[in-house]
């Protein structure tokens, strides 16, 4: 079974083939498939990022409320 990357470890892999693409350190074979891992770990970290956007927003409006109500009693 393979181990789930967390998301630094993803950002971290990604700054890493960026770089490498950037300084041209791969042929053009090469150079399609980091473009390709990228662009998957991209999307990855983007939906990652989108999901503990909901759960943040989630706990705020669960404190607001329970602020809310707190202060009518």
């Amino acid at each position: 079974m393979e181990n789930k990357k967390s998301f630094e470890e993803k950002m971290k892999e990604l700054e890493t083939i960026i770089s490498s693409l950037e300084n041209g350190d791969f042929g053009l074979d090469e150079s399609i498939e980091k473009y390709t891992k990228a662009m998957q770990l991209v999307r990855e970290c983007d939906l990652e990022l989108k999901n503990v956007e909901e759960r943040i927003s989630k706990v705020i409006k669960n404190n607001t409320e329970e602020d809310f109500e707190l202060e009518q009693e």
